[in-house]
């Protein structure tokens, strides 16, 4: 029904009336001196803007799939690139003053100010867009029935990811010093806006208007999930909403550190099960999913996490490289996961996919995995830091206070680096067993006072060992060995907290009369399998290529 036509002026130059006599630098005076100097929208975006208006009155998913995937960033590309679109001001004639359009219009002008504009957006930015959030979500829940608007997917992931991401940058503006208005840091202690409680209130109620929890208990159990969806849970804009506000939550129970619940907002969804068709839901989901395991010293299935997914991002890394938006995230993402792959294995040694062991090795893995095998506690610190998500305090705190968001960061990283050091000597242990079937504990003892003395002289000092002391210590560090080794691992259940407990050590040992009995239950590779998958697969695909031909 519409035409190209606006995408096809690539040589418009973008015009402005007036004397103008260019930008100074700071982004909210450019802004405001655009305004000042009658800003001029080009014939191409407005088109741009009566199209999509049109398409979302009307319904037309595929047409507004493709006008946000695709015009809105080649427009960006083209006009927008580090300034602003045009305000609301501007656009509102062109669209009837809609009201419904003009809030998800404003919802990527200030996502647009978050993501390209230089210096970030301003305190009122920040206000307006969180405002725009209440209005977009007041539309959407406090009507009696549900509202006539179908937006795409990736757009209500996007929409309900930058809520929450913006939630997340107010409270590090926040907690941050520097130079303020005495009305903005007044405005700021009375903490009206950007409130972890009204954030966690839109997304439960998002949840609890689709019915999304008792759909996927349904669907879990192989029934039909629209018997228990109601009218709202049948409408697909209030199901993907209550389904990626659940990621939502997720991903703001890890930023304030609680972990369980976390994962229990997921009850109902087996974790690498994929239910959207967005790769940056199911990449934000793993990523935070596989931390909080790691966090909860669950490291198998913090290792299965990052495998499935690191798996998934190499099979279709392609599309990535299309989309212009959330790119940056998935790629560092992608980085962050790799990085905590590397300490889980170093602290839970198993096997995984020879294609991740690869790109571990590609990406120079190996020489940061050997230094935290051998006790390097600042390589363990860095590359956590590297790593983790940028924690959050629940408690909101005056802003002349100190800040709160490193404070948040500085306890997480003691937390879990109080584990690394209980974990210290385990990879040193490790090593000398695997050499032995038998061994006294006195030799192991003795072993490891060696090591300490050799230590101690390449720091220019000799510390004199006390076996009998040493063998108490080894015994401790043994029972420290199987305790740590023995992971509660998920296999099946509604609830990724459910599980068993495992042994993940590729040994097991006893000890017996001061002896030491070692076995090892490390699983060969089934090397056979694996070419034989290969051969019908290679077959098949031969086949298929002979009848294509014919």
């Amino acid at each position: 029904m519409y035409s190209e036509e606006y995408v096809e002026s690539t040589g418009y130059e973008y015009n402005y009336g007036g004397d103008y006599d260019g930008h100074t630098g700071d982004p909210h005076l450019d802004m405001e001196y655009d305004r000042q100097y009658a800003y001029k929208v080009p014939d191409v975006v407005n088109k741009f803007i009566t199209y999509f208006k049109n398409a979302i009155s009307e319904g037309m998913i595929f047409e507004i799939q493709n006008y946000y995937e695709n015009s809105f960033p080649k427009l960006t590309e083209q006009f927008f690139d580090k300034k602003s679109w045009p305000d609301e001001a501007d656009i509102a004639p062109l669209v009837d003053n809609d009201p419904v359009f003009l809030i998800l219009y404003k919802e990527l002008y200030y996502r647009h100010i978050y993501a390209r504009i230089p210096g970030g957006p301003s305190f009122e930015q920040r206000v307006q867009s969180f405002y725009n959030y209440c209005e977009f979500f007041n539309y959407i829940l406090n009507g009696e029935t549900p509202v006539s608007l179908e937006l795409p997917d990736l757009w209500l992931w996007e929409l309900v990811d930058e809520f929450v991401y913006q939630f997340q940058t107010f409270a590090q503006y926040r907690a941050r010093g520097g130079k303020r208005t005495p009305e903005e840091i007044e405005t700021l202690n009375q903490n009206k806006m950007w409130n972890v409680l009204c954030v966690l209130n839109v997304l439960h109620s998002l949840v609890d208007k689709s019915n999304i929890k008792k759909q996927l208990e349904v669907y879990a159990s192989g029934g039909d999930p629209d018997t228990v969806a109601g009218d709202f849970g049948r409408h697909s804009l209030y199901k993907m909403l209550g389904y990626f506000s659940l990621v939502g939550l997720l991903r703001l129970h890890s930023l304030l550190g609680d972990y369980y619940q976390a994962i229990k907002v997921l009850e109902n969804m087996e974790i690498h099960k994929k239910y959207s068709h967005v790769p940056a839901c199911q990449i934000t989901t793993s990523y935070y999913v596989g931390f909080a395991y790691m966090m909860m010293r669950r490291y198998a299935d913090a290792i299965q996490t990052f495998s499935s997914i690191l798996l998934y991002i190499q099979r279709t890394k392609q599309l990535f490289q299309t989309r212009s938006y959330q790119n940056d995230q998935i790629n560092k993402q992608t980085d962050q996961m790799y990085t905590l792959l590397a300490i889980c294995l170093v602290l839970h040694p198993m096997c995984v996919d020879e294609s991740i062991q690869q790109s571990l090795r590609e990406r120079n893995f190996h020489e940061k995995m050997y230094k935290m095998q051998y006790g390097d506690l600042n390589e363990f610190e860095q590359c956590f830091n590297f790593g983790c998500p940028k924690f959050l305090s629940p408690c909101s705190t005056n802003v002349e206070s100190e800040d709160s968001v490193k404070e948040a960061m500085k306890h997480q990283t003691n937390v879990f680096m109080d584990e690394v050091r209980q974990q210290k000597m385990l990879p040193t242990i490790r090593s000398y067993l695997k050499l032995y079937t038998t061994l006294p504990v006195s030799k192991l003892a003795s072993f490891m006072a060696q090591q300490a003395r050799s230590e101690g002289s390449n720091e220019g000092t000799v510390a004199k060992v006390d076996i009998a002391k040493e063998t108490e210590d080894l015994i401790i560090h043994l029972l420290c060995f199987k305790h740590k080794m023995k992971n509660l691992v998920w296999s099946k259940g509604a609830s990724g907290l459910e599980g068993q407990f495992q042994s993940g050590s590729e040994l097991d040992f006893y000890i017996d009369h001061d002896m030491i009995h070692i076995a090892d239950t490390k699983v060969a590779h089934r090397y056979g399998e694996f070419f034989i998958r290969k051969i019908m697969k290679f077959e098949e695909l031969h086949r298929k290529i002979k009848q294509v031909k014919i």
